[in-house]
């Protein structure tokens, strides 16, 4: 080998360190990346602003009610807005928003993630594409839908189901029936899985759609079962994802209004029993009495809204608090 021409090779240059690789990077950027980073940025800041326009105008219209309000805005056990001076208060409408939700979830949700497992790693492919689109077409039916079935087909096959758990669950308080019409929170809540339980098995399929084959693999070699490979690879990988697909249905069953208006019988009272009929929530008083209202009556139910507001901000704050700190289960960080 020539030794001229090796004294010759000028050495290699050094690498750009990350500063450098950052201002190069602002340098080269191109007309059409800086348009799409400003629209992006833009449609991001007009979302807060959106966000905040609404809560001063709740806020503003509540403050004009409450400060009227004769009651305990937050514990009074009444909603009549027409007496001089008016009493309203919310604490039914919390108790069974928060409830039938509470109940619609711990039905939803399990069986979301199973339906959602056994499409992705139990069925043939020949049979989880129809079921998957079945349950795509479940989630487009509009909630007046749901609720027409619900008065007509529900709740009066829910007899036997009532009976049942009076029989047997009766002694606990919560399952005892009186023999009212069956139009109580738990057939509130069974009418709120079933609107939810498409939102939350189709997100929650993709989610477990994205597990590293390689780590499914691996498990296998090691001489997993399915089930094990399930347990140890695919919800640990995908759990995140079932959190936020958790969050979806249930910002959607705080906010029903239609499907529960029409199976729930609406009274100001608070019942023991998720079987006998009453109660009420935030959205289905909102839209059963807003257009009989008065303004002072709208700028009460606007109040209420503002706490419905709140509640869903406070859930979706707890579910991203949730997520962060299962970083280690993310899919970004497989």
């Amino acid at each position: 080998m020539d030794t001229t021409q090796i004294a010759d090779t000028p050495p290699p240059a050094p690498h750009p360190t990350v500063t450098e690789q950052k201002a190069a990077a602002r340098g080269a950027t191109r007309p059409g990346d800086r348009i799409f980073l400003a629209l992006s940025r833009g449609s991001g800041i007009f979302l807060l602003v959106i966000m905040a326009a609404i809560a001063v105008f709740l806020t503003y219209r509540a403050s004009l009610a409450i400060s009227k309000d004769d009651g305990n805005f937050l514990t009074t056990f009444e909603w009549n807005t027409s007496l001089n001076p008016p009493v309203f208060g919310i604490a039914v409408l919390a108790f069974g928003t928060v409830v039938s939700s509470i109940v619609a979830m711990a039905i939803a949700v399990p069986i979301a993630v199973a339906i959602a497992l056994f499409l992705t790693h139990y069925a043939p492919r020949k049979l989880s594409g129809p079921i998957a689109y079945v349950i795509d077409l479940l989630a487009a039916v509009p909630s007046i839908v749901y609720g027409l079935w619900g008065a007509l087909v529900l709740v009066p096959n829910m007899t036997g189901l009532f009976s049942w758990l009076d029989t047997y669950l009766g002694w606990t308080g919560i399952f005892s029936w009186q023999g009212g019409a069956p139009r109580s929170m738990l057939t509130v809540g069974i009418l709120l899985a079933i609107m939810i339980l498409p939102i939350i098995t189709n997100v929650s399929r993709e989610v477990f759609r994205q597990t590293p084959r390689m780590n499914e693999e691996a498990a296998l070699a090691l001489g997993a079962t399915r089930w094990e490979v399930i347990r140890m690879a695919v919800i640990p990988f995908g759990r995140s994802g079932v959190i936020s697909a958790s969050m979806l249905g249930l910002g959607r069953a705080l906010g029903e209004t239609m499907a529960v208006a029409t199976v729930l019988s609406p009274t100001f009272d608070i019942q023991a029993s998720l079987l006998d009929p009453g109660g009420g929530t935030f959205a289905q008083n909102i839209a059963s009495k807003f257009g009989e209202a008065t303004e002072f009556g709208r700028d009460a139910l606007i109040a209420s809204g503002l706490v419905l507001f709140v509640i869903t901000l406070l859930v979706n704050g707890a579910a991203r608090a949730i997520i962060a700190r299962r970083k280690e289960y993310s899919g970004a960080n497989a």
